[in-house]
């Protein structure tokens, strides 16, 4: 039997999940029915082969997978609208931010499968960085939806917890350092080369760094010590940020974020 995959809100993170997916070449258009309250903003997808609609208890009605991406300030109204539609036949994966599976249960039932995963945009270059996680009773499908999203980059599986942080580490890391290439390129600009040459060489160079972390599994200090020479340029541009707070801010930015995810859904 096909498998049926419903994305309910398929904005940004469950759009680049749509494309990332099929881009693994395990799905198709057809294995998707894509929701949304404006589906005009969905018209390219129904081109491409997609089911489309803003019907969310239709759209649930013949998925083995449903897949919340709507935004926490959203997520009762929505939920509220599916409870008595989603059986315990179905697996509910929540992508929505601060948001425990002991809230959705209390909508939609405490039978129903539910696992929460935090994955970032990245995910439509299958390059997504997926933290997951479930409570004890629905650690059995945690592996289920582990394999899904390898498909689309790496996953680890942490506490629910321990879920917000990893909304403001990865989530929203993933803007926190597209601003930092952005502050590289701009540099570059500023010490001789056209905009466009800067920001190709600040976000190979960027790629290159992380690559690295992953292919030696090391540390970034042993990394930093290879290319930092006494009384050189290096160390010299390092210490120079440090003493501007560039650590520190970095830091402080995620942990703001982190606390800024923990009140989401509360917030009116």
């Amino acid at each position: 039997m096909e498998t049926k995959i419903t994305i309910i809100g398929a904005g940004n993170l469950g759009t680049s999940l749509v494309k990332g997916l099929v881009d693994s070449g395990e799905f198709q258009p057809s294995n998707f029915i894509l929701t949304r309250r404006n589906i005009t903003r969905l018209a390219s997808y129904k081109g491409q082969g997609y089911a489309i609609t803003s019907n969310n208890e239709e759209a649930v009605a013949s998925a083995n997978i449903i897949i919340l991406a709507v935004l926490p300030q959203k997520i009762d109204v929505v939920l509220e609208g599916l409870k008595g539609k989603i059986n315990n036949n179905q697996l509910v994966i929540s992508l929505v931010s601060g948001v425990k599976v002991n809230d959705i249960q209390k909508i939609l039932g405490q039978d129903i499968p539910i696992v929460r995963a935090m994955p970032n945009t990245a995910i439509a270059i299958r390059e997504s960085m997926t933290c997951l996680a479930a409570t004890a009773q629905w650690e059995d499908r945690v592996a289920e939806v582990k394999e899904l999203f390898e498909l689309v980059g790496e996953t680890v599986v942490i506490n629910e917890e321990q879920m917000t942080s990893a909304t403001a580490l990865c989530a929203c890391g993933i803007a926190f350092f597209l601003r930092a290439i952005r502050a590289a390129s701009q540099g570059g600009n500023e010490i001789d080369f056209h905009a466009s040459d800067a920001l190709k060489m600040a976000a190979q160079t960027a790629k290159g760094a992380a690559s690295l972390l992953i292919a030696n599994q090391s540390h970034p200090e042993d990394e930093i010590d290879k290319v930092t020479s006494p009384k050189g340029c290096t160390i010299a541009g390092l210490n120079e940020m440090e003493h501007n707070g560039f650590s520190s801010s970095f830091i402080k930015g995620i942990t703001v974020s982190a606390k800024q995810a923990k009140g989401l859904y509360s917030e009116d």
